[in-house]
């Protein structure tokens, strides 16, 4: 066993109606003047109100932004990292999915060290404490509660930049299943498997260690057992609070063992062809899967018990199953069968190549991967 080491530094909140917990939150945290980081959907749906009301209510100044996009920019950045100095907040809100966590932790660097979001990107960069965070996801997917990392779209590269580092994990995360039954199909499915990819990569990376295992491990049982049912339902409480905490597990797994080639490839169809992340992640999927399939040292079993409605013994079981299971669920959850049903062009492919050979996910990928074989598996996924 090589070495490791990991911790959980934050203290996260899980339970139906969590959210009225907020308030109380934000005090522990000597929040005096909260700012809410969301999206227009969830502002327009009056959740960002209803928060910003407890808030109130409880003696602590409020103020938003409420303009984060899919794939949020370097200029969303800038934009809300105006407001949140011009409030004179002292604490931050993120409410939402992947992209007002993003915005938010990004926020929280540039408005405590100055500069652009772009010289932060990589690692070390980032150097202290960012503005108090409080997390609130109300989708299932990116973790982004519990990560490390801070994935901004740089337009003027067509690029997406990371910042890493274990400051921008928030100091709270609220978990609260009955914010997930709005989400619409598409966005349920495609978060879903995104939190899925996320245990799955990490559980196979070459820096996975027993502690990023046990909550890959975790992550897997949870999401296999209920995305089928909470994307039929969403509704469905139980579902919704498995996907939920699975994607959290999920989240904490690839802060300490990082990812793979499906991520180093999915975020250069995302800024390119602004193709959803969870969308991108879950066609490559297969494609990348049955490439990894000659490094498996025998998790892909586990992985297919855990996702299958019925599971195998080893003398049933053979690679290609998993990669069939998978392409047979995201037809089932409505996911396109390739990237040139969401719109991608070959065109791109070189470029996309390049940037994909930049990401750090590349060098703990279970196989090793050339820019030759990123170009054979965009082809072989179009």
């Amino acid at each position: 066993m090589k070495d490791f080491t990991f911790s959980v530094p934050q203290n996260i909140v899980v339970g139906k109606g969590s959210l009225k917990k907020l308030p109380e939150l934000s005090k522990q945290l000597g929040g005096t003047h909260g700012f809410i980081i969301s999206g227009p959907h969830l502002n327009k749906m009056g959740i960002v109100a209803s928060c910003a009301e407890s808030l109130e209510k409880a003696g602590i100044k409020v103020d938003s932004f409420t303009e984060t996009e899919g794939n949020p920019s370097v200029e969303t950045v800038e934009k809300a990292t105006k407001a949140y100095k011009e409030s004179g907040a002292d604490f931050i809100i993120a409410l939402g999915g992947g992209s007002p966590m993003d915005v938010a932790k990004a926020v929280g660097v540039v408005a405590k060290y100055g500069g652009s979001i772009t010289e932060y990107e990589g690692g070390g960069k980032v150097p202290g404490d960012i503005v108090p965070l409080i997390a609130i996801p109300t989708t299932a997917g990116t973790g982004s509660e519990v990560t490390a990392f801070s994935v901004i779209t740089d337009h003027s590269r067509n690029y997406k930049l990371t910042v890493f580092s274990y400051k921008l994990i928030p100091s709270y995360a609220i978990l609260d299943a009955e914010l997930l039954t709005t989400a619409p199909e598409s966005v349920a499915a495609a978060c879903g498997i995104d939190a899925m990819v996320h245990a799955l990569e990490a559980y196979i990376s070459k820096d996975a260690s027993p502690f990023s295992d046990a909550m890959a491990e975790k992550a897997l049982e949870l999401i296999g057992k209920n995305i089928r049912s909470y994307v039929a339902d969403r509704t469905n409480l139980e579902a919704a609070e498995g996907m939920l905490v699975g994607s959290l597990f999920a989240g904490i797994a690839f802060s300490w063992a990082r990812l793979g080639d499906v991520h180093a490839m999915s975020h250069p169809v995302s800024a390119f062809f602004n193709v959803p992340h969870g969308v991108a992640n879950a066609i490559l999927l297969p494609t990348i899967v049955e490439y990894n399939a000659l490094a498996d040292t025998g998790k892909y079993l586990k992985i297919y018990n855990y996702i299958a409605k019925y599971p195998l013994c080893t003398e049933e079981f053979e690679s290609f199953m998993l990669t069939d299971l998978l392409r047979e669920l995201n037809e089932s959850l409505g996911i396109p069968a390739g990237l040139a049903e969401a719109g991608v062009t070959e065109d791109k492919f070189d470029a996309m190549a390049d940037d994909a050979m930049k990401s750090g996910n590349i060098a703990v990928n279970p196989r090793s991967t050339t820019r030759q074989d990123v170009l054979m598996l965009y082809k072989k996924a179009l």
